[in-house]
């Protein structure tokens, strides 16, 4: 086949049959579409190329820059959409976590701002949160910016309406598919799909998919992220289930080395779930059943996140101290403060969060050691004197929480997590300082 430019290979993507002998589901049909074969190698690509394809004449006549709250694949696509174009990228975000991707957009020439946003995920109600203030000034006229807007624009979701869907249709010959299992991110892919699919055949279930709170999934938000989301809307899904990044790793790995799919964590979790929910329902059926999921993204960009989660897949020891080795009870049993105290607090505070985070807003005389950074310091055994009390500090506590319990198995007596975390705090309405 022949195209113009690289923008005309974007969609009409398989849907590749998973071997049963891989999922072991007796009654159901399970379909992998397999989007990571998109030109810019994600599912992204569908949305980055609906969004900006009609502002495109304008920002080449005026000059202006394309930019996206993205730190992923949405960045990647649009930094090579952009260029294509003759037009530059920037990419404002609050935290890069995924080196791979960082490394690519610079490639790309794509410019990249961190802000210090106050969460993961764009907030614009939370009209302080500098992140949110970015956004007020991109959407305004006159600012020599092209806004993609991904978490609002709802031509995010009509990429996928007018064709992630109907491609799935057409590949099972007319006929939606019983099930649809679909991680939420931006909710533009799930959303868009859950309407093609409904518009034909309204009885199709759809399970969204949302990370564990403690836990970081490129491309997957937690149940509290997905509910700044503008586009997410809660009756999209029968039901909403969690997956770990263990999952989604497991999940990874099954495709990689059974279906010859080199998918990414996202497509990994997106597995992971779809199979432990069609288990649960599988002996009950009497007739065939049809589920789909998708795998969204390629692995090769992640594979430090794995290497982080898993050393022993690629030759290297389990590291010491590890947060991931704690039980439930030690979490549940993890030694926590409330605010009352923490305001009384006789010794050193640590805040685990970005450093963009912590510059928004923070506790006074805290200091900052982002989570990623004091894991490495757990690693070689207790980073504080036993002596010296240790108060943790992360968003809503959980991440805190399980560092305390991990403290406390090392051995430090004085270790505690603020209850609720700095929202908690905030709402406590206790002093907090900005850099």
């Amino acid at each position: 086949m022949r195209f113009d430019d690289m923008t005309e290979a974007i969609g009409n993507t398989p849907l590749v049959r998973i071997d049963p002998a891989v999922h072991g589901l007796r009654n159901i049909d399970l379909y992998a579409k397999m989007e990571l074969l998109n030109p810019f190698g994600s599912l992204k690509d569908r949305a980055a190329w609906q969004m900006a394809r009609p502002l495109l004449a304008g920002a080449a006549e005026r000059g202006d820059t394309v930019v996206e709250l993205s730190s992923g694949n949405t960045a990647k696509a649009l930094a090579m959409i952009a260029g294509l174009h003759g037009l530059r990228f920037k990419s404002v975000t609050n935290r890069m976590k995924v080196p791979e991707i960082k490394d690519l957009l610079l490639l790309l020439g794509a410019e990249i701002e961190e802000l210090p946003g106050q969460a993961e995920c764009l907030d614009p109600s939370d009209t302080e949160d500098p992140l949110a203030r970015m956004h007020r000034t991109l959407t305004s006229n006159g600012s020599g910016y092209v806004h993609t807007d991904q978490y609002f624009n709802e031509r995010n979701v009509e990429a996928h309406l007018h064709g992630t869907g109907p491609e799935i249709i057409k590949d099972l010959d007319g006929r939606a598919p019983d099930y649809f299992i679909a991680c939420v991110g931006t909710a533009g892919s799930s959303t868009g799909v859950a309407r093609a699919l409904r518009q034909h055949a309204p009885d199709v279930r759809v399970i969204g998919l949302v990370a564990a709170k403690s836990d970081f999934i490129p491309g997957i938000r937690t149940i509290d992220e997905v509910h700044e989301v503008g586009l997410f809307e809660p009756g999209v899904y029968d039901t909403v289930e969690t997956i770990t990044a263990d999952d989604a790793i497991d999940g990874l790995l099954t495709l990689v080395r059974r279906c010859g799919t080199p998918a990414g964590p996202t497509g990994g979790g997106a597995f992971h779930g779809a199979v432990r929910h069609l288990r649960a329902i599988d002996g009950g059926l009497t007739e065939r059943r049809t589920a789909v999921f998708i795998v969204c993204d390629r692995v090769e960009s992640y594979l430090s996140y794995v290497r982080e989660r898993r050393p022993g897949l690629f030759g290297r020891p389990a590291k010491r101290h590890d947060v991931r080795t704690l039980t439930e009870a030690e979490v549940a049993d993890a030694p926590t403060v409330e605010i009352d105290e923490a305001l009384r607090w006789p010794g050193l505070v640590v805040d685990l969060r970005s450093p963009y985070a912590f510059q928004a807003l923070h506790i006074d005389g805290s200091i900052n050691i982002v989570d990623e950074l004091f894991a490495e310091l757990l690693h070689g055994g207790l980073p504080f004197s036993r002596r010296q009390p240790v108060l943790l500090v992360c968003p809503v506590g959980e991440k805190s929480a399980r560092y305390a319990a991990l403290l406390t198995r090392m051995g430090h007596p004085s270790v505690r997590s603020l209850a609720g975390g700095i929202i908690a705090w905030r709402d406590a309405g206790a002093r907090l300082v900005r850099d």
